[in-house]
C-alpha cells in the first residue's frame, strides 16, 4: 500500500502512562513515559527530534487533553481518533470470508437468533426509549440552570426544595423581568415556603449579569419545550400500551416499580415470557448476573455481562427507589447486601430481584405479595436471638426472654 504519511507517531494513552511508537522510513522506535507534565514535555520533544508531522491517539477518557495541548502548540498534528473505528478498519478482515464461516455455522445449527420483538414492540420500544433520553436531557438543563443561579450566587435551591416548582419559578421569572428587589421575590413564595421568607431573601441576594438573565431565560424555555414533548409523547405510549393494561397493573404492584418503569420493563422484554426459559434466562440476557470467573473449583467475584442498557438502568433506578421504602422485603435486601459489598452492587442485585419477580408475575399472572421488611430476621429467628443473648452477656449483662403476648 501507498504510504501517505512518512514520519508519523501513535499513541497509547493510559492514566499513568503514554507508550509512544514512532515510525520514519529507516527507524521504528517505541518508548514508555509517565504522564506527568515534565514527561510530557520530553514525550513531545522526542516526537519532533524524530521530525514527525502527525500524532494519533485513542479517546481515551480525558488523559489525551493535555497531550493534545502540548502537541498543538508545538505546530504539530495531534489526530484523536475513535476507538471503535479503528477495530473496525476495512482490511484487517474480509467480509466475504466472514459471510462464508456465518453460513456454514448457520447450515450447521450452530448460531443461534438474538431476540428480536415484533414491529409494534419495536416501535414502543424506540418511542419509551426516546422519552428516557428527554427526561434525562430535562434533567441536564435543569443542572445547567441550577449552575447559572450558583455562578450569581443565588442560593435558592438551599431554600426550596424544588427550584421549578410553582413558587422558584415565578421568583426566576421576575428576575428575568428585572426585578430585583428580594422582599418582592420572597412574596411570590406558595405554601410551606411562606414560613422561609427571610431565608428566601438572604438566597436571593445575589447579582446576576445581563448574560446569566438570558440564559436563564432560554434555559427555561427549553425545559417548557423539554415538558411539552414529554407530554405528547406519554400520550402516545398511553395508546400503545392499551393492551397491555393487565400486565401494567400486575409490574405496579412491585415496590419500586411505577408506570413509566413497568412501561420501560414491558417494552424492553414484552410479556411472552415463554421465550426465557426460567427467570435466570431472563436476567442473564438483561446483564443482571455477575460473571463467570472460576479457576481451579474457585469462584471469584466479577462484574455483570454485557446485556440490554436500557432495562439494566430502569432496575437499578427502581432499587434505588425502593431502598428509601419502609417495610419491604425489597429494602431489606438492599441495606443488607449494601452494608456488605456497597450500595451499588446492592442496586444491581435488587434490580436482579426485581426483573426475577416480573417474570414470575408474567408467568403466573398474579400480584406482587409483600413478605415485609423482617423477612429475613424471621428466617433466622433462633440464630439470631441467641447471638443477641451472647453478645449482651459479653458486656457483663443477664439476658431473660420472654415472648410478648398476641
Amino acid at each position: 500500500m501507498e504510504v501517505l504519511i512518512e514520519r508519523c507517531c501513535g499513541l497509547d494513552v493510559h492514566k499513568k502512562s503514554i507508550t509512544a511508537c514512532v515510525i520514519t522510513p529507516k527507524v521504528k522506535e517505541i518508548r514508555t513515559f509517565l504522564t506527568m507534565t515534565r514527561n510530557l514535555i520530553e514525550l513531545v520533544d522526542w516526537v519532533k527530534s524524530h521530525q514527525c508531522s502527525h500524532v494519533a491517539m485513542e479517546s481515551t477518557g480525558d488523559y489525551w487533553k493535555p497531550i493534545y495541548n502540548l502537541l498543538e502548540l508545538e505546530e504539530l498534528q495531534p489526530l484523536v481518533v475513535n476507538a471503535q473505528h479503528i477495530k473496525s478498519v476495512p482490511g484487517r478482515k474480509t467480509d466475504v470470508k466472514d459471510a462464508e464461516w456465518i453460513a456454514k455455522l448457520l447450515r450447521h445449527g450452530l448460531v443461534q437468533g438474538s431476540y428480536i420483538p415484533n414491529r409494534d414492540q419495536r416501535e414502543l420500544r424506540e418511542i419509551i426509549r426516546y422519552r428516557r433520553s428527554i427526561i434525562e436531557e430535562r434533567t441536564r438543563e435543569v443542572n445547567r440552570l441550577q449552575k447559572v443561579l450558583e455562578g450569581g450566587n443565588i442560593k435558592l435551591s438551599s431554600v426550596a426544595s424544588n427550584v421549578l416548582g410553582v413558587s422558584g419559578r415565578n421568583m426566576l421569572e421576575a428576575m428575568i423581568n428585572g426585578e430585583t428587589d428580594t422582599s418582592v421575590l420572597a412574596d411570590f413564595a406558595q405554601k410551606k415556603l411562606k414560613a422561609k421568607k427571610e431565608q428566601l431573601k438572604l438566597a436571593l441576594e445575589g447579582r446576576l449579569g445581563a448574560h446569566q438573565l438570558l440564559m436563564l431565560e432560554k434555559q427555561l424555555l427549553h425545559i417548557d419545550h423539554l415538558n411539552e414533548l414529554i407530554t405528547e409523547l406519554d400520550e402516545e405510549i398511553d395508546k400503545r400500551m392499551i393492551p397491555f393494561t393487565e400486565e401494567l397493573k400486575l409490574l405496579d404492584t412491585i415496590p419500586g416499580v411505577g408506570k413509566r418503569t413497568a412501561e420501560q420493563i414491558l417494552a424492553e422484554i414484552g410479556t411472552d415470557m415463554t421465550r426465557f426459559q426460567t427467570p435466570g434466562h431472563l436476567c442473564s440476557w438483561a446483564g443482571m448476573t455477575p460473571g463467570h470467573d472460576e479457576s481451579a473449583g474457585k469462584r471469584r467475584s466479577a462484574k455483570t455481562r454485557k446485556g440490554n442498557k436500557k432495562l439494566r438502568s430502569a432496575l437499578v433506578e427502581a432499587a434505588r427507589s425502593v431502598a428509601r421504602q419502609k417495610n419491604s422485603y425489597l429494602a431489606a435486601q438492599y441495606h443488607r447486601i449494601a452494608a456488605r459489598r456497597g450500595k451499588n452492587r446492592a442496586a444491581v442485585a435488587v434490580g436482579h430481584t426485581i426483573l426475577t419477580i416480573v417474570h414470575i408475575l408474567l408467568t403466573r399472572r398474579q400480584e406482587y405479595v409483600e413478605l415485609g421488611f423482617g423477612y429475613f430476621d424471621q428466617r433466622k429467628r433462633e440464630i439470631l436471638i441467641s447471638s443477641s443473648i451472647k453478645r449482651l452477656e459479653s458486656l457483663g449483662l443477664t439476658v431473660s426472654i420472654q415472648e410478648q403476648s398476641a
